[in-house]
């Protein structure tokens, strides 16, 4: 795609460092203004260098204090770094309700910590394709950090594995809601497991359920029973196991802060360095990057084939005139949608053809 001379400044203007073009880009990219997706298209060779962390977990958990502590952490060392908070949405302006709050109250005034908070847009716990695409302009800008927090929705959030290189799970202590949450499917994505509050009672006990929790899910048969055999053992253990044997899984970690005062924060930057560094010697970093671009390549058809299929829709009356006919029996769903779709299935078969 090729941007117009007014979007290619825009860009240029953003690759040179200017914020107020990284905040313009921004805002057209959440509006979907026209033009944007030519932004997104040449932006996309300016990225790959920012280190993109996720951070989600329940609400109350500590999230926005401890993104802000983090953000802190990271520019003392001279790291640049952007924000992006994803919010719940209206239901009246589809806008971020959460977003006049103060979050970020460690780094106000510091240009080198860009925060933008932005609307879900009616997918909780999930990353819109705007927020998808703001990441791209702020690894562009040149932000050595890009932190992703997250809305509160429990099993929804594995979106945000899509988005992150590094993710990181907040947990509360002493919430058995919280650990069960885990459980329904959360667990299967973090890299990190950050037990936040550590300085509440019931600290240590969930400390130590997540710690089981992870080796469960490194070792599904441990503890199991296997009959007259007997439970599994180390060995037997390997010769199930999913994972490449010439290649080091990473291990997810433990950590416990108190964001409040920033105890714990240094090591967890630490464990997300390691994390880091782990995905560069092993190559995940790839392949976690090629997985990504194929489910957004796979979306975005998804949007695109939808919309052309709308304007269909609207030239044969409507989806309550269709829905009509079938109700009166002189249609069905299946006939319908195989109509609907048919010029597309012929343009795409004559593609094929060629």
């Amino acid at each position: 795609m090729t941007a117009t001379g007014t979007e290619s400044a825009l860009v240029d203007d953003l690759l040179d460092g200017r914020h107020r073009a990284l905040a313009r880009v921004i805002t057209k990219i959440e509006n979907r203004s026209p033009g944007y997706r030519d932004i997104v298209s040449e932006l996309h060779a300016h990225t790959g260098t920012a280190d993109v962390i996720g951070i989600t977990g329940s609400p109350g958990a500590g999230k926005s204090t401890l993104v802000d502590k983090l953000a802190s952490v990271y520019r003392d060392r001279g790291d640049t770094v952007g924000v992006i908070a994803v919010d719940p949405s209206s239901p009246y302006t589809g806008g971020a309700v959460l977003g006049d709050r103060i979050r970020m109250a460690s780094n106000v005034g510091d240009m080198d910590v860009f925060f933008r908070s932005m609307s879900a847009r009616g997918t909780l716990g999930g990353l819109s394709t705007a927020t998808s695409d703001a990441i791209k302009a702020l690894d562009a800008f040149g932000k050595d950090k890009v932190i992703i927090e997250t809305v509160g929705a429990g099993q929804n959030e594995v979106d945000i594995v899509r988005t992150a290189d590094t993710v990181c799970v907040l947990v509360q202590p002493g919430s058995g809601d919280d650990v069960q949450m885990l459980k329904a499917g959360i667990l299967e994505i973090g890299d990190v497991f950050v037990v936040n509050k550590a300085d509440m009672d019931g600290a240590e006990r969930t400390v130590a359920e997540l710690e089981e929790m992870i080796h469960m899910r490194e070792n599904p048969a441990a503890g199991l029973n296997t009959g007259h055999h007997g439970p599994v053992d180390d060995e037997e253990m390997a010769e199930v196991a999913l994972d490449d044997p010439d290649e080091e899984a990473w291990n997810p970690r433990v950590v416990e802060t108190v964001a409040t005062d920033a105890t714990g924060v240094d090591e967890l930057i630490e464990t997300l360095d390691e994390h880091a560094t782990w995905l560069q010697e092993t190559g995940q970093i790839d392949d976690r990057a090629r997985t990504r671009y194929a489910e957004e390549i796979r979306q975005l058809i998804r949007a695109d084939t939808a919309e052309l299929l709308e304007g269909v829709i609207e030239a044969r009356g409507g989806i309550d005139a269709l829905a009509e006919d079938v109700l009166s029996r002189e249609t069905d769903p299946y006939s319908v949608a195989d109509e609907l779709v048919a010029p597309v299935r012929e343009c795409v078969d004559e593609e094929l053809e060629r």
